[in-house]
């Protein structure tokens, strides 16, 4: 398995549509930069956030996840409010390869203001926007910049392609559009 480099992942985009909408370049001047990278490429967050409240006093529970946790936000900066979480979701739809896996990792310059993003790997033949899981680990008020860079996937191509893809155990996430909640098979 081997780290797939910019060659590869804009050929994979352009004729595969792997990545919708594609940006060819790195994007940075005045940005929190985004496109396509020497290995890798840098995701946007949308507009699109759900800002966790306790507001309702409720229990996270992601078995049964209540709603009423969550205040839908939309805007061109989102504020996360001190030592909390939103989620928000990709620019980009994703088509992966039947034969590639890929790892998604925060950009060092929210890392670097104590913002954390976590994002789950985008399995075999997954299909749909991301969803974004957003951490402000400090004592104060941060701002997320939609349409802006976010995180960085790196994408692996495996030697051989896989026996069960997401996409043939029907995963419960696929083709996902928008923010998606968690989600419990046989819950729903």
């Amino acid at each position: 398995m081997g780290l797939k480099s910019d060659r590869w992942i804009r050929e994979k985009a352009l004729k595969e549509k792997m990545i919708e909408p594609f940006c060819d370049d790195q994007v940075g001047k005045g940005v929190v930069s985004y496109g396509l990278s020497s290995y890798g490429y840098d995701i946007r967050v949308s507009n699109e956030f759900k800002i966790f409240t306790n507001v309702n006093a409720e229990v996270v529970d992601p078995k049964h996840f209540d709603e009423r946790n969550v205040v839908d936000f939309e805007g061109d900066v989102c504020i996360v409010p001190p030592n909390s979480f939103a989620l928000a979701r990709t620019v980009e739809y994703f088509r992966i390869p039947r034969n590639v896996l890929a790892i998604c990792l925060g950009k060092s310059t929210y890392a670097r203001c104590g913002i954390i993003v976590n994002v789950t790997p985008f399995e075999p033949e997954f299909e749909g926007h991301i969803t974004i899981e957003i951490s402000n680990t400090t004592p104060l008020p941060a701002k997320i910049y939609a349409n802006e860079g976010i995180a960085q996937v790196l994408f692996f191509e495996g030697d051989e392609e896989c026996e069960v893809s997401y996409k043939d155990k029907s995963g419960k996430y696929q083709a996902q559009t928008g923010i998606t909640l968690p989600r419990i098979l046989g819950k729903e």
